[in-house]
């Protein structure tokens, strides 16, 4: 990165730092996939991080002046990135999923699924009546905000949270609490369903780890900053959905649901699994290789 004495006249505002700090990642070849798909948005993250304002601010402040002590703090944190390669949400541990806003650190992956678009609209057509929702388990929790944006939208619903690791669970509480939610949720370790015998859900809501082994070592450095825990699943990346699927039939209720993401490791697993009846779920906002079942269907895999 350039050095700082000689850029700090030139950068005075919110403005000019975001710009530069976005060009400057863009030079640098990063990779933009955790909470953000381009530089301007992750400069204008870390700018508003490193200088305590909210997402949201108003643009008219984007012409404000920076102290030399703010500019020395916006530099810094940009230069972390790029010098790192490591997501903007690990650096100001701060993600946001479905609007929440989600502690995070190298525990846990870092929040980005499509499965809020499903919660915001209560997984409608597939529930009828989500009042009748009593029960949702979010397996393989890792932060908890799948889990917690179900709590959000059914709040008369238990949702438990699942995980084998107990550093994620950590985090997964600490967000719990954090929303206030400790009466609502329940955090659980236990391998897939291994702890939770004699608990049955309307709704079993997954996003497992589903990336191949080969596919493992393609992906941008920014990625493997991530638990390996919570990313690769075999050879194919479908060992972990393939033992929900043999074992979710028995913790669902009468008429629950299971939705599943499995990204790419969706053409795999029509390709091992040509028998199952998947369907797979669309998105307004973008997203692919999230399937639904129900428990009928899953009784007669």
């Amino acid at each position: 990165m350039t050095d700082h004495d000689n850029v700090l006249p030139y950068l005075r505002t919110l403005r000019d730092l975001i710009r530069w700090g976005a060009s400057q990642m863009n030079a640098a070849g990063l990779h933009f996939g955790h909470g953000t798909d381009n530089a301007i948005d992750e400069a204008a993250a870390l700018v508003l991080h490193a200088l305590h304002l909210p997402p949201d601010l108003p643009a008219e402040y984007l012409q404000a002046q920076l102290t030399p002590p703010e500019q020395q703090a916006v530099l810094h944190l940009l230069q972390r990135r790029i010098a790192e390669r490591k997501p903007a949400a690990y650096l100001t541990q701060r993600a946001w999923f479905m609007g929440l806003p989600f502690y995070v650190d190298e525990r846990v992956l870092i929040p980005r699924s499509p499965l809020a678009e499903l919660i915001e609209r209560h997984f409608s057509p597939w529930l009828p009546d989500s009042r009748q929702v009593g029960d949702i388990l979010d397996l393989g929790t890792g932060s908890g905000c799948i889990g917690i944006a179900c709590a959000y939208a059914f709040p008369d619903a238990r949702v438990d949270l699942v995980d084998i690791s107990t550093e994620a669970l950590e985090v997964a509480r600490r967000n719990v609490a954090d929303h206030s939610l400790e009466d609502q949720i329940g955090v659980i370790q236990s391998d897939l369903f291994s702890a939770l015998k004699g608990r049955y859900y309307d709704l079993i809501i997954s996003n497992p780890p589903y990336v191949a082994l080969a596919e493992l070592d393609t992906l941008p450095t920014e990625y493997h900053h991530e638990p390996r825990l919570g990313l690769v699943a075999g050879a194919e990346g479908l060992d972990m959905v393939e033992q929900i699927l043999l074992q979710a039939a028995d913790y669902l209720k009468r008429d629950g649901l299971l939705i599943v993401e499995v990204g790419n490791a969706q053409y795999a697993l029509c390709e091992a699994l040509p028998e199952v009846p998947f369907t797979w779920l669309e998105f307004e906002r973008g997203g692919q290789g999230v399937f639904l079942l129900n428990a009928a269907q899953l009784r007669q895999l």
